[in-house]
């Protein structure tokens, strides 16, 4: 009677409120050796060992080693407090004020060490946000306190066995992710918690949970009060997942874009053309699959495009001049997207700069095509003014001519430029082409060049 109150109390589900051992699994079973660890993840995993402290690899690159893909980066846990920790590895340093960690320099690669965290939270706000959480605890405290039960498994490359606390095995092989503890409680201790499920979910192709699932459109409003500079962190982990687009969409069915990023409400709006942006993502996830490196300013350049040329398209037609009319569109939406998440001024430069120079793809007589194509951000610009050729917003004929231009001699340039000028002499008006499907160029878009 008094464990079921105790439950009631503090919203835990049935068999929370008791210790249980954990599975242990067997390499026969889980099938992850330790060679295929990072050698710096391993060598920080023996070291702590052999200072007499436990430590384990532990969440996401455990998960996907279980699922068959490479690790984006490993994390350790350990029962080491941060200082002792830190008194392992000559290359260590303590940060973190909410949540103090341990980066351990391995060579070229930096390890993320914590502590096992302890049973309780040791400060949250009115609304149950956790403020301060650096109480230590056992390893199955540690479990208990992480989000998916898919995140709370612990692989010791010692003996090779994965630690279960809490069924994540199990939800791996049903591709389900359950979220440890009362959903309504966790996305109160961190809303964050709710893109990450959403992130999860789109990246492994896996389904959330209902119980996980139904408390999200409830609590989006939480994410509001996140500082922006952490929403787009947050933002730009969803476009370099690998699955930029399935996860905007995913954001909008569970009912966060207008609780998150109120921008993003515009711009997966159901009366919208989603085709550039779907085509600008899926290039760039092709290219995060592949190993290769993307712009994030080209990136976000792509995402808010839409919203850039609607208001370019207004302002030319109240009178303004072009490139003036793109400018005071550039202006009109860095305005709205500040309101939502403070975009880095190292990718904000790079996403304006390539919506500037659009305006300049339409100049084709004498010196400027010279000029343009030495400019820095070129590449980058082209890039992307051949996606909005493929989509059927600009002619690709131009698209074709600033392809040829860049490949040929000098001679041939001039040639280019002659013929860019009769063509503008027989047909000095304009028609903007409808949208619609087109045939690839030659050498399409590649986002990693801004």
């Amino acid at each position: 009677m008094i464990r079921k109150l105790i439950r009631k109390v503090l919203e835990l589900p049935s068999g929370m409120a008791k210790r249980h051992k954990p599975r242990v699994i067997p390499l026969s079973q889980h099938g992850i050796r330790r060679e295929q660890l990072s050698k710096a993840a391993f060598r920080v995993t023996t070291q702590l060992q052999e200072a007499g402290f436990s430590a384990f690899v532990v969440g996401g690159a455990v998960r996907d080693l279980m699922l068959g893909l490479t690790p984006k980066d490993f994390d350790v846990a350990t029962n080491a407090t941060p200082e002792q920790v830190q008194r392992v590895f000559r290359r260590a340093r303590i940060i973190g004020r909410r949540f103090r960690i341990v980066h351990v320099m391995m060579g070229q690669e930096t390890i993320e060490v914590t502590t096992f965290r302890g049973g309780s939270v040791a400060s949250t706000n009115e609304t149950g946000r956790i403020m301060a959480d650096n109480s230590f605890g056992s390893q199955a405290e540690d479990a208990q306190r992480r989000d998916f039960t898919v995140n709370a498994l612990f692989y010791d490359p010692a003996q090779q066995t994965v630690i279960d606390y809490h069924h994540g095995v199990k939800d791996l092989q049903h591709k389900k992710l359950v979220m440890i503890g009362s959903p309504e409680r966790r996305y109160q201790e961190d809303p964050v918690r709710m893109l990450r499920a959403v992130r999860l979910a789109a990246k492994l192709g896996f389904s959330i949970d209902e119980a996980t699932r139904q408390p999200i459109a409830a609590h989006a409003h939480l994410l509001k009060k996140e500082p922006p500079a952490r929403l787009f962190d947050e933002l730009l982990k969803l476009l370099m997942s690998g699955h930029a687009y399935d996860c905007l969409i995913k954001l909008g069915e569970e009912g966060l874009a207008c609780g998150a990023f109120p921008l993003l409400d515009a711009v997966l709006s159901d009366g919208d053309d989603h085709q550039f942006l779907k085509l600008g993502l899926e290039s760039t996830d092709s290219r995060i699959r592949a190993g290769k490196t993307v712009s994030v300013g080209f990136l976000l350049a792509a995402l808010l495009w839409r919203q850039v040329e609607q208001r370019w398209a207004q302002h030319q037609a109240a009178g303004y001049k072009p490139t003036l009319a793109l400018s005071q569109a550039i202006a009109d939406v860095e305005a709205e997207q500040d309101e939502d998440f403070a975009i880095p001024r190292r990718f904000s430069i790079t996403m304006r700069e390539i919506w500037m120079l659009q305006a300049r793809f339409d100049s084709r007589s004498g010196q400027r095509p010279y000029r343009f194509i030495e400019q820095p951000r070129f590449r980058a610009a082209y890039d992307f003014f051949a996606l909005r050729g493929e989509v059927g917003e600009v002619e690709l004929d131009l698209v074709q001519w600033w392809t040829d231009f860049q490949r040929a001699d000098f001679i041939e340039r001039e040639k280019l430029i002659a013929t860019a000028k009769l063509g503008e002499q027989a047909s000095p008006v304009k028609k903007r082409r409808r949208r619609h499907p087109a045939r690839k160029l030659s050498n399409g878009p590649q986002t990693g060049n801004a």
